[in-house]
């Protein structure tokens, strides 16, 4: 994908002598090493968006309308290049390319994570928000095919807090901070194996589906 976790490490002792900033190296460690475009995003303080529209909908959390996104496979000198026209900027994931993502309440989606690492499942990233979510990246189609896999498994009439982000949808990455209320934080960060290559939805559902349900109620 572009460069080794020696190499990045290497970048990033370059970066601090050229005091470059986290975000960039962030950026490059997601296009170069995991493979993933990242979007420029907007930022909220105290409320307010800083996209410049008092009635934004969903302020600190959505792509600059004018910005480009950097690609998979940018190093960190074209990361840098082009996050230096957008400082301060959130980093985005565009869902639905690389990973769609299965998000749950957190404390579910902490006890999930227990219980699947201890049955030896597959296991993407999964990160949490300052909104008290926890985001499982899977393989991407997982979104088109959540009705009809939690129809299979007997879990589509139940009442649970499950929800599968896909195509069109953006998920705040690490170190970013979510609309202002707090930085997104890994609970599982990528690796080479898991980014590149996130589980099948089918395979972690029924564990989620059981642990929302037994936490719900």
């Amino acid at each position: 994908m572009g460069f080794t976790i020696g190499g990045i490490r290497e970048m990033r002792s370059g970066a601090r002598r050229r005091v470059r900033t986290t975000e960039c190296t962030a950026v490059a460690e997601y296009t170069g090493l995991w493979g993933w475009d990242v979007v420029p995003g907007a930022r909220a303080v105290s409320g307010q968006c800083s996209c410049g529209d008092p009635a934004c909908t969903a302020p600190g959390a959505h792509p600059l309308s004018f910005a480009e996104p950097v690609p998979a496979g940018a190093g960190l000198d074209d990361a840098t290049k082009a996050w230096s026209e957008y400082p301060g900027a959130a980093l985005l994931l565009p869902v639905g390319r690389a990973f769609d993502v299965i998000e749950v309440a957190e404390a579910a989606g902490r006890r999930a994570l227990v219980r699947l690492e201890r049955m030896g499942l597959p296991l993407g990233p999964v990160c949490a928000t300052p909104t008290g979510r926890a985001r499982f990246f899977v393989a991407p189609g997982a979104a088109a095919e959540l009705p009809q896999l939690l129809y299979r498994m007997g879990w589509d009439d139940a009442d649970l807090d499950l929800h599968c982000l896909g195509p069109g949808t953006y998920v705040t990455a690490p170190p970013s901070d979510l609309g202002g209320l707090g930085p997104v934080r890994w609970l599982r960060p990528p690796t080479l194996d898991t980014a590149g290559a996130p589980p099948q939805a089918r395979l972690l559902l029924g564990t989620l589906a059981y642990i929302c349900h037994r936490t719900h109620f």
